[in-house]
């Protein structure tokens, strides 16, 4: 666990030119629902649910950032900011991506197995993006602002506006 807080502390200081010490990086909500993720996904494979769901819903009062417990998260993910950020249950993140506040990684349907998205690594999801069913975002990737994106998006591609479409 100290290997993983030092990491989180090191890819925040390296994300967010604002945080002057690593102290303030303590603060950061991306830094608290981080933690309470790890622990509550730990507790969500030990087939804990109830006690993972709380973990999870403790972390989102306090940060404004939900993720649920069963999502698999990659290697220094950064979330800035943060509030209103939705991680569904399925979904799964690569390394090295960033997220911005007011993103969703929804499902689009409520029938059981994998509804949320992939996301592959070192991906940039722009504030109030939204990702939406079983589908994935190809590592190298940029998702605009306010994007709504439904179909896969091919790695190193950019992909911008409300019915998302690919730029490059």
């Amino acid at each position: 666990m100290f290997k993983y807080i030092r990491n989180e502390i090191e890819t925040i200081r390296k994300n967010d030119p604002s945080i002057k010490s690593n102290l303030e990086v303590f603060l950061h909500p991306s830094f608290k629902v981080l933690i309470s993720y790890k622990i509550a996904h730990y507790l969500y494979l030990k087939k804990h649910y109830f006690l993972a769901k709380y973990v999870s819903e403790i972390s989102k009062r306090k940060t404004g950032i939900e993720i649920h417990p069963g999502a698999s998260i990659g290697k220094n993910l950064f979330i800035d900011h943060g509030f209103g950020v939705v991680i569904g249950e399925t979904s799964v993140i690569g390394n090295n991506c960033i997220i911005f506040h007011e993103v969703t990684l929804g499902g689009r349907n409520s029938k059981k197995g994998k509804r949320h998205p992939t996301i592959e690594d070192n991906v940039l999801i722009g504030c109030g993006a939204k990702i939406l069913g079983n589908i994935t975002v190809g590592e190298n990737s940029k998702i605009g602002a306010n994007a709504v994106v439904i179909n896969d998006v091919p790695k190193n591609k950019t992909v911008t506006g409300k019915k998302a479409v690919i730029k490059k």
